[in-house]
């Protein structure tokens, strides 16, 4: 660790109940003494970074990331893996995550589903950044299954009556979610099928009559239907970055990591192309 970094704080948290909410998604409920000092609520994007020992590796008790990054290997340290929360239970001391599930594929979702109660997961978080504005006129919210906790935590925010345009993308009708909400929300389910993932998202966006008024929008899910998203909304519809919140939580074909260590870059061209549009 570098000199003068603070250590980031890690929460304990212990399953409490597991639920397959539909054929690939599955919600596990955190909680026990470790969530006591955890806070969440003032963003509808929180997350928490999970953190997942390699298989066959078990940590001394109780759980120090700084003495395993001290005293193991690297390829023995945990691995990070990104969940929006779903819902915080402050009461309760309750954590709600929910995770697609693709089989055996991945690590966080087959984690989810074998999980029993009483096993312990340590995470990092929360993080945040976004929550519909009381003051837009209107909003605007698209995203794949990686990005329906949100939605679903942001509908639940809404001002009462507040207008709100939303499209989710699923595979297909099995995956839809009861979602709640006090505002007056036109809400369009798109089955994704055997077509590329967010190529409907991408064209109910661009088919959307924007209504009069000033926009917030939230748009994530995989990076490259956020990327022309991005560009429809920042170039062709002239919305500001300030009105939007719009980023890959995912990239087809790269697990976390791999898109983490090319995010950056993937960032900063999507930035050049918008500038040169922008300015022609």
């Amino acid at each position: 660790m570098a000199e003068g970094r603070r250590p980031r704080k890690v929460t304990r948290g212990e399953v409490l109940r597991t639920e397959r909410l539909t054929p690939h998604m599955i919600r596990v409920v955190l909680g026990g003494e470790g969530l006591r000092d955890f806070s969440a609520g003032e963003f509808t994007d929180h997350y928490v970074k999970l953190l997942f020992p390699p298989a066959g590796v078990t940590y001394p008790r109780p759980f120090d990331l700084e003495a395993i990054q001290r005293d193991l290997p690297r390829e023995q340290w945990p691995t990070t893996r990104t969940y929006t929360v779903r819902a915080w239970d402050s009461e309760a001391a309750e954590l709600t995550l929910d995770f697609v599930h693709h089989g055996d594929s991945g690590l966080a979702g087959p984690w989810a589903a074998r999980v029993q109660p009483g096993e312990e997961i340590h995470f990092f978080g929360p993080g945040g950044a976004y929550a519909p504005s009381p003051d837009a006129d209107w909003h605007l919210m698209a995203g794949d299954e990686s990005a329906l906790p949100a939605i679903a935590a942001s509908l639940e925010r809404l001002p009462a009556g507040a207008p709100a345009h939303v499209f989710v993308e699923v595979a297909g009708p099995e995956e839809e979610l009861p979602l709640n909400s006090s505002g007056d929300v036109k809400l369009v389910w798109l089955h994704r099928g055997d077509a590329p993932i967010g190529q409907a998202l991408v064209t109910a966006v661009r088919e959307l009559g924007f209504p009069e008024g000033t926009l917030h929008a939230f748009v994530h899910g995989e990076a490259n239907f956020v990327r022309a998203l991005r560009r429809h909304l920042r170039t062709e519809r002239g919305i500001p970055l300030s009105q939007l919140s719009i980023s890959g939580y995912w990239r087809l074909g790269r697990d976390e990591d791999g898109w983490q260590s090319t995010k950056r870059e993937w960032n900063q061209q999507i930035e050049e192309e918008e500038a040169a549009a922008l300015s022609s």
